[in-house]
């Protein structure tokens, strides 16, 4: 249980900082570079990350690096990076906060993950906390909702094939190529829309540092780390902390006004997240669930040798 307790823990680091970054970028990033704005949060952090795990992807890890490069990072940090700047700060991060439902649904025929009680349960009520909170929410517009909601389904999506894909892989040295392999894919293309990089002042330079190391490099390596210890329906309730940041922030530092409903719909979504808290039963389930799939036979089966050599940066085995 204390273990599971840390996960949580270290779990809930990421939607936090993802919150603060709704805010972070809105009031000091420049508006008119979403392109430059994603290449200059994805790089650094991956090539931080790198400095630290300096391991190369092997095998299919070359392409898989690629793809979730593309999800996680290029096309998600972009539409983030257009929604904080459309939306004010408690609706951009309010609107992230369908990730449970979309997650849970999505990890289903991924990776076997059948939704439980608890997990749908704590999703719909975090769900209407949400709808409390973005209902009273003023100044949301039509393209800002469109970029968030997009975000919500590609990111969902990328998270849930990161967790079907990342078996044994080294988790900093995976984190790190995705967000490399999404900062590279950006720049040619902020170059070629955008013109030249925007001026860095000094705020502007130390919200990229924070957007960078804070938002992604850690906040990522947090974020799949306990998408490889916790169900991804309870990760996806995590993920309600990110709205409960945002709405707290908005309304402290940008003055944005925080009614008697988003009070009772911060309420609902904590509540969402402790309902979806995992219990001891419902692990025990899990286990159960994996453990008829692996001893099923058929085609799509794979040994977990042949899994774990797949792997790009796999501790291999000492030899003597």
């Amino acid at each position: 249980m204390e273990a599971n307790v840390r996960w949580v823990a270290l779990t809930a680091v990421a939607p936090v900082a993802w919150g603060a970054n709704y805010y972070v970028t809105r009031e000091f990033l420049p508006a008119d570079h979403p392109l430059y704005g994603a290449a200059l949060r994805a790089l650094p952090a991956g090539l931080a990350l790198l400095a630290v795990r300096r391991r190369r992807p092997h095998g299919a890890w070359w392409w898989r690096s690629a793809v979730l490069g593309l999800l996680n990072v290029s096309v998600f940090f972009v539409l983030v990076y257009a929604a904080s700047q459309l939306l004010p700060t408690s609706v951009a991060s309010t609107v992230m906060a369908a990730s449970p439902l979309t997650m849970m649904f999505i990890a289903w025929p991924l990776v076997a993950e059948r939704p439980r009680t608890a997990h749908l349960s704590g999703a719909v009520i975090g769900l209407a906390g949400v709808c409390l909170m973005l209902l009273m929410g003023a100044g949301a517009s039509g393209p800002g909702i469109l970029a968030s909601a997009t975000a919500v389904l590609v990111s969902s999506f990328g998270h849930v094939l990161t967790k079907r894909w990342s078996g044994n892989a080294d988790l900093l040295a995976s984190t790190a190529w995705q967000l490399t392999a999404g900062g590279l894919f950006l720049l040619p293309v902020a170059a070629a829309v955008e013109g030249t990089p925007p001026a860095l002042s000094p705020s502007v330079f130390a919200a990229f540092c924070y957007v960078a190391l804070v938002a992604t490099a850690l906040a990522f390596t947090a974020w799949f780390t306990g998408l490889r210890h916790l169900p991804a329906g309870t990760v996806g309730l995590i993920g309600l902390l990110n709205p409960v940041t945002g709405v707290l922030l908005g309304t402290a530092l940008a003055g944005e006004a925080l009614t008697v409903q988003q009070i009772c719909g911060l309420a609902m979504v904590l509540a969402g997240v402790a309902l979806g808290r995992p219990t001891r039963a419902g692990r025990r389930a899990d286990r159960r669930t994996a453990n008829d799939g692996n001893s099923s036979p058929g085609p799509n089966r794979k040994p977990a040798l042949a899994a774990h050599a797949c792997d790009p940066s796999a501790e291999q085995p000492r030899q003597g």
